[in-house]
């Protein structure tokens, strides 16, 4: 029998939701290592709503699980329906919307808080000893909610320009984190949190690389499941 692992998303999008690509890619690695996996997202509003054509704000207002659910193709439930015990791991890809939906780090930065039904599902996993997955901005949950975890983002300075958002490993050492750098195709293990995380578009880097990040994240996470 497969783990059984439970996916939270954001929206859908990557300036306003969930990544798409890097929750595509979490999904596809989770099928190919045999995993059982429902979806999650909080039914809430979103912070905001982007026109991903012209990249600026839209004077609309849409639900984060509503959105959620085109990723889901249409199976989908309330976060605050997740159940822990009924899982043997979780997985939160990236994109803003993990930053403006899922917590306020887009707007308070390390001073964000995390929305209720996201902290109670990383709170129930971590008291039960199973596994968390974080790729992208994600990582930044596990920082907040966890002090003193281990968590990677990529790398901690802007080398070639391939990592222009280096400076939030700054902010999650100001956490009281211990920021591990990686390169895109890499992930890191927490092994006393069982936290595993990977930079994914944290890194301006091919997709291809960016899909075999997540794939390790999956991996790790699989494995101490």
């Amino acid at each position: 029998m497969g783990k059984r692992v439970a996916v939270v998303l954001a929206g859908c999008g990557v300036f306003d939701g969930s990544e798409i690509h890097e929750a595509s890619a979490a999904l596809v690695h989770l099928s190919r290592g045999g995993a059982e996996v429902k979806i999650f997202a909080p039914n809430i509003e979103q912070r905001d709503v982007v026109n991903h054509l012209k990249g600026s704000p839209a004077e609309e207002k849409r639900n984060v699980l509503v959105e959620s659910a085109r990723l889901a193709r249409g199976n989908i439930q309330d976060l605050a329906e997740l159940k822990a015990s009924e899982f043997d791991a979780v997985i939160f890809p990236g994109g803003f919307g993990v930053a403006k939906n899922l917590c306020s780090w887009a707007v308070d930065g390390k001073n964000c808080t995390v929305n209720e039904h996201v902290n109670a599902t990383l709170q129930a996993f971590h008291s039960a000893k199973k596994p968390i997955g974080l790729c992208c901005i994600s990582p930044v949950l596990a920082a907040k909610v966890f002090p003193g975890c281990e968590v990677t983002v990529g790398q901690d300075k802007n080398i070639d320009g391939r990592f222009p958002d280096a400076e939030t490993a700054s902010a999650i050492a100001e956490l009281g984190c211990k920021h591990i750098c990686k390169n895109v195709n890499e992930s890191h293990v927490d092994k006393a949190n069982k936290i595993v995380t990977t930079c994914a578009f944290m890194c301006k880097a091919p997709l291809h690389e960016i899909f075999d990040g997540i794939g390790t994240m999956v991996q790790e996470v699989l494995k101490l499941a």
